[in-house]
């Protein structure tokens, strides 16, 4: 087999993995899963800005914008109130910065951006297990990111 047809094989088991761990995630799984698709992209896209690979840098900051996208739409604004106002608002200025850093070639704004998701997945990472399904358990883990970030 060629080193493209290895590639390609690798590629697709991964894209068997990742389809079938969505399949059996929980949806607190589920948000750990974007924080770590966008923290890869990012950390990709990061690679070709310093490579002056444009449009592969785009398109990595797009799949980021597009997964922060993911993220505010799962927020729920009501339950959640003023922590979810908060977060709703950051993930905003995010997806801005992101349009900036691929713009002006600003590797520094990929680091900040990737700070602040690693800082939010952080907080969501430590919701203990028995916990995780719960409203109540997701609003004390909210509230403990909005703390850290401001």
């Amino acid at each position: 087999m060629s080193y493209q047809g290895k590639a390609s094989a690798l590629q697709q088991y991964g894209q068997v993995g990742a389809q079938s761990g969505v399949a059996c995630a929980t949806p607190h799984r589920l948000i750990q899963m974007l924080f770590d698709g966008a923290l890869d992209k990012l950390a990709l896209a990061r690679g070709h800005m310093q490579r002056g690979e444009v449009a592969l840098k785009g398109s990595h900051i797009g799949w980021v914008i597009s997964i922060i996208d993911g993220l505010r739409m799962s927020l729920d604004k009501e339950t959640g109130g003023e922590i979810a106002q908060n977060l709703d608002a950051l993930y905003g200025y995010m997806q801005l910065r992101l349009l900036r850093a691929n713009l002006h070639n600003d590797v520094e704004i990929l680091s900040e951006v990737s700070t602040l998701l690693r800082t939010i997945k952080d907080g969501w990472d430590q919701i203990p297990d028995e916990l995780r399904n719960t409203p109540h358990a997701v609003s004390e883990a909210l509230a403990a990111v909005t703390e850290a970030t401001r």
